[in-house]
């Protein structure tokens, strides 16, 4: 039975690559190991935290931890590298545009061992973000495109990659939401802290940040800042802060005032049972601006890009920018925001489709 390796990188690569484990046990007809880089530790992944998802542990842990984006991409790089030289694997499958993408990717390209990449084909035009750099290199030497909208595909074709590679098979970040949300049904959300949260607030909104161009420069952020603490005096914020984007706000003096409510980072499920009643997400998370598209949530992307086209073509999502005053008109039109409709094929099958493809390719190799 042919072998393929799982990587993620960090928790939002887990939330990708569950459905495709759960695809995987239901086929049975590949044999597969999930391989954890250690990008980013992060306490919350216990073991509740992959029975929430359905899946097992990482059947291997590779430790590689932080440092400047050369040195982490670097340690992955070798104990990849070792892992593959140990056990070759018949192909790599990686996730969306971290550096464990990136590194792993070259790893086994230059061992000559195939590579998917999922969420292949996203474009945001801006080299200044690191995703970005991850994605085209990613994308120049995959063997096999898993593409979740049609822009995907046109990238792709324009910088000469063969059609008969790329797949358009909808989105498995999709999958796993629609499979969270049906979950969240049958556990009891009282403990959560986004129960209190919501006690006695029909109405309000949430708010993610955590992007460089937006969180490490004072002018930006504090423009961020005061258009939110405006937008709170009509309409509570609730606010789980990344740890950077924390130490910003105090570093920068911004105060945000008594009616955005900071929380700590929120588990998975947690976060999900308060963005999904929300009036508004206001974010600058790409990951969440396709999962509000897919739950009918209206969305502000506050970036002057976004390399999910379709979320604004079809979906609920907004591209607002960073400037307070084009904020501020977003939300004093928040009641005449389009409802969107979800984009074609995020019916949460992309990963049996990816598992087929790849299960079919790799029996005739």
């Amino acid at each position: 039975m042919k072998t393929l390796y799982l990587v993620a990188g960090a928790r939002p690569n887990f939330m990708k690559i569950a459905p495709i484990v759960r695809a995987l046990e239901s086929h049975g007809g590949l044999r597969y190991k999930i391989i954890h880089t250690g990008q980013h530790y992060d306490r919350e992944m216990n073991e509740v935290f992959f029975e929430e998802l359905g899946i097992p542990a990482p059947d291997v842990f590779m430790g590689a931890g932080g440092g400047s984006h050369a040195e982490q991409t670097a340690k992955i790089m070798l104990g990849f590298e070792q892992l593959c030289l140990a056990e070759r694997p018949d192909a790599v499958l990686v996730v969306g545009d971290v550096n464990s993408t990136i590194a792993c990717s070259i790893v086994a390209k230059k061992m000559h061992i195939p590579v998917a990449h999922v969420e292949a084909g996203l474009r945001s035009g801006d080299m200044a973000m690191p995703e970005e750099i991850n994605r085209i290199v990613t994308d120049s030497i995959s063997d096999w495109f898993f593409v979740t909208e049609p822009a995907g595909v046109d990238n792709l074709l324009r910088e000469g990659k063969a059609r008969e590679k790329i797949h358009f098979v909808g989105h498995v970040m999709v999958d796993n939401l629609l499979y969270q949300h049906d979950k969240l049904q049958e556990v009891d959300m009282s403990g959560f802290p986004t129960a209190a949260y919501k006690t006695g607030q029909p109405r309000y909104g949430v708010v993610t940040l955590h992007r460089p161009s937006n969180v490490d420069h004072a002018e930006t952020f504090t423009g961020i800042g005061n258009s939110l603490r405006e937008i709170s005096e009509t309409l509570p914020l609730i606010f789980p802060v990344h740890p950077r984007t924390r130490a910003n706000l105090d570093k920068f003096g911004i105060d945000l005032g008594e009616r955005v409510t900071l929380t700590g980072p929120l588990a998975y499920m947690e976060f999900l049972h308060l963005w999904k009643d929300a009036a508004v997400v206001m974010t600058d998370s790409g990951g969440l601006q396709e999962e509000t598209t897919a739950l009918g949530v209206p969305c502000f992307t506050l970036r002057e890009n976004t390399e999910r086209p379709v979320t604004v073509e079809e979906g609920t999502n907004v591209l607002v920018g960073t400037r307070p005053e084009n904020i501020l008109a977003a939300f004093a039109g928040l009641g005449e925001t389009k409802t969107g409709r979800r984009p074609e094929l995020w019916d949460g099958r992309a990963a049996e489709r990816i598992v087929a493809i790849l299960a079919a390719d790799l029996a005739r190799s």
